[in-house]
């Protein structure tokens, strides 16, 4: 593969007051391998330092029922202390990492977290679900509406102070996938009565408060969002139309605060396993309403469809999720033109093997 082919990704761009060394970035992938980051996850990310930027995997802001018992969270100081090592050791690598903070609200479940049903803006469950630690089909449960949204905002805040003491370079807020801040914005999710439900200035409030709570902590520049505007993950998903006012309506309000990135993924069947979602051209609908940041494009990119984009301006980077599994030098493969590894054995995707947390994890060899 020549390296001509991928120019476009190749070239360094600016993120506020960060330059980054390429336009391939590490996209969000949950790997359900810690709750307290320790050396496996320093290794894990350390080698995946080419990446222009690394976005962390979905990070909780609390304790909750989430289907991935050891999935990472920034809530107390052994947390911040273990994403230190790792942030540390990206930095000694020549790489920069934001943390996406996640919280997954309804679609969490009950049986993962006591009885305890999840929180969300109303009390509707999402029709469907998978669990694939839990026996049977369970579904979704239902869920507990959120007496007061302004508690969960500092919850986020707080996360977002905690992600700085660990290094980071910025934080993302997971606004999309059908996770709680998706199910404050979509109108089949959220049907309170309050500032928080109704028309769509009502139903955005929630994600505008918490990325004004992180340009506090963080400045405009170091802090991103991740849309889903399309749907079709956890029973997300809104008419044509109605998804179109919505997003442009959101995008617009978060472009006007010049934040870092605005990165959206474009619909692909891999997040839509029941058709619920509503394809959108992104890169027409909603490229254009992006003036004062970055826009990166994420939804089963190939290299050549990537720098393509890029090259033709419909996305500023492109964010790259399971190429990174078996690649942990995807980046520099692209750029020197060596072939790419598959990954053989998806079952080491959120479990580990014979009690080895490396395998299928940060086993992978980088290109010689």
């Amino acid at each position: 593969m020549a390296k001509s082919l991928y120019q476009a990704l190749s070239q360094s761009v600016q993120l506020g007051e960060l330059q980054l060394k390429n336009r391939v970035i590490m996209a969000s992938m949950t790997r359900n391998r810690n709750i307290y980051p320790d050396d496996i996850n320093v290794d894990y990310y350390a080698q995946r330092a080419g990446a222009g930027l690394i976005l962390s995997e979905g990070t909780l802001i609390e304790p909750q029922g989430t289907e991935w018992p050891e999935a990472p969270g920034l809530w107390n100081s052994k947390q911040i202390a273990g994403w230190k090592k790792i942030t540390d050791a990206v930095h000694k690598e020549g790489g920069l990492i934001w943390a996406q903070l996640w919280h997954l609200g309804r679609a969490a479940h009950t049986l993962h977290n006591c009885g305890v049903p999840p929180p969300a803006p109303s009390a509707i469950a999402a029709k469907g679900g998978k669990f694939r630690l839990l026996n049977g089909t369970p579904g979704y449960p239902v869920p507990e509406a959120i007496e007061n949204p302004k508690d969960y905002v500092k919850m986020y805040a707080q996360a977002a102070v905690n992600a700085k003491k660990a290094g980071f370079d910025g934080v993302e807020l997971h606004a999309a996938n059908g996770y709680l801040v998706s199910q404050f914005l979509e109108q089949h999710s959220n049907k309170r009565t309050d500032d928080y439900g109704g028309p769509i200035e009502n139903r955005t409030r929630f994600a505008l408060e918490i990325i004004d709570e992180f340009i506090n902590v963080w400045g405009a520049s170091r802090v991103g969002i991740k849309l889903s505007p399309s749907g079709g993950y956890n029973d997300m998903g809104e008419k044509y139309d109605d998804a179109v006012s919505l997003y442009s309506h959101l995008i617009k309000e978060i472009d006007s605060r010049k934040i870092g990135y605005i990165q959206i993924a474009r619909h692909f069947e891999f997040f839509d396993p029941i058709g619920r979602g509503t394809p959108i051209e992104i890169e027409k609908v909603f490229r254009p309403l992006v003036k004062n940041s970055l826009f990166i494009a994420n939804g089963d990119f190939s290299p050549e469809e990537g720098d393509q984009w890029v090259k033709e301006g419909k996305a500023d980077a492109i964010a790259y999720a399971r190429p990174y599994l078996a690649n942990p030098d995807f980046a520099e493969r692209l750029f020197q033109g060596k072939e790419l590894s598959q990954l053989t054995d998806m079952s080491t995707l959120y479990l580990t093997k014979d009690g080895d947390k490396s395998i299928g994890y940060s086993d992978y060899p980088k290109a010689t």
